[in-house]
């Protein structure tokens, strides 16, 4: 690893050339982090990068494919020539596929799909970037969560979002509260803290734009989470209003 001489903190976003992960990037850059903004497309990526470091930060492109193994391992190695830490990890990327079609007919490659990027995809990227993250400090790992994943919210026939039943995209958000809480406990005992966030319905490429939310508004409880205190919360999962239950 190379001689770290920035002793910012380092942060990593996963899908972050758009969206709520660029204002992630943004927002972290804007508090001093060093941001390692990760996008599978090259081209979207470093424009992204270059459109953020014109504004002020300290961001740096890094190609990185959920989904894809190889490009994952890649990535880790990247960050680590270049500091031997990363403070937070945000694990951001993610689809939704199976809007307007019924539970019952889903086709199961599409459910495969939506998996690979939303479930394991934060593992393959946390296991890549872990032994960073246990270099920091005080690591943070936050994963991007969804209130449709959330069992108990779902069931309420009062919430907003009830009828809102996506076979592929809830379920997958569910096993992610299931992932987030699994790894909190395998780094009990260490500083480093693992949370869910939800953004709420904010306005992205992946519900069309028809979000209510601004991405400042979506990406505020991912940077939070991403800079808690040392006596802040592990193991839940927030929107901004407080702990949503599971």
């Amino acid at each position: 690893m190379a001689n770290d001489v920035n002793h910012a903190k380092h942060a990593l976003i996963t899908g972050a050339n758009k969206g709520i992960g660029r204002e992630v990037a943004r927002q972290l850059a804007a508090q001093g982090c060093t941001v390692w903004l990760g996008a599978r497309d090259p081209a979207l990526g470093e424009a992204a990068a270059a459109a953020l470091r014109k504004a002020g930060g300290d961001v740096r492109f890094v190609q990185l494919d959920v989904t894809d193994p190889g490009s994952v391992k890649r990535a880790a190695e990247t960050v680590a020539a270049a500091t031997p830490r990363l403070d937070i990890l945000v694990n951001n990327a993610g689809i939704a596929l199976d809007s307007g079609i019924a539970p019952t007919e889903i086709d199961i490659a599409m459910m495969q799909a939506t998996y690979d990027v939303n479930v394991f995809g934060p593992v393959r990227v946390t296991q890549a970037f872990l032994p960073l993250v246990k270099a920091a400090p005080a690591g943070r790992i936050v994963i991007v969560g969804s209130t449709l994943g959330s069992l108990a919210v779902q069931a309420d026939k009062d919430r907003e979002f009830y009828s809102l039943n996506l076979m592929g995209y809830s379920t997958s958000k569910t096993a992610v509260n299931a992932v987030m809480l699994v790894l909190a406990k395998a780094l009990e005992g260490t500083p480093i803290k693992v949370n869910t966030a939800c953004p709420g319905y904010t306005a992205t490429d992946l519900n069309g734009h028809q979000g209510t939310r601004t991405v400042e508004q979506g990406a505020a409880i991912v940077a939070h989470l991403a800079t808690l205190p040392d006596d802040g919360p592990t193991g839940r999962f927030f929107n901004d209003e407080g702990p949503i239950p599971w």
